[in-house]
């Protein structure tokens, strides 16, 4: 490959993954609920990693750095989704929310932690 037309693509995937991450941090700090925080630091987030990480290996391509790159994007694309989840759920649960900016509830009286229909403790079966 040319000297140029590596660090074109050297340049244009930094700068994406740059942009992606920036976009990610940008959500966190505007974004007015959890929900939307958790949904604008996951997904730019693996995909900012995985524009850094596959210039690593388009700079660096040996089979011990692509298999350590293909660990460390799979490890974050399984971690950050289930991560997100749980601070979601807790979010819920102890009512860190904005009601009015959900558009369905799916949690309302399923027993969710802190949810309206939840149950506060171990009950009697019904006789």
């Amino acid at each position: 490959m040319s000297d140029v037309l590596h660090d074109a693509l050297t340049a244009v995937l930094v700068l994406a993954g740059a942009l992606m991450c920036f976009a990610a941090g940008v959500g966190l700090l505007r974004f007015p609920d959890v929900f939307s925080r958790i949904h604008a630091s996951t997904k730019p987030q693996i995909f900012g990693l995985m524009a850094i990480v596959t210039d690593v290996a388009v700079n660096n391509f040996t089979v011990g750095t692509v298999t350590l790159i293909v660990a460390i994007v799979l490890f974050q694309a399984l971690t950050a989704p289930m991560a997100a989840h749980l601070v979601g759920r807790a979010a819920y649960g102890t009512q860190h929310l904005h009601p009015e900016l959900l558009i369905v509830d799916e949690l309302a009286g399923r027993g969710a932690p802190g949810s309206p229909g939840a149950a506060s403790g171990p009950q009697a079966p019904p006789a």
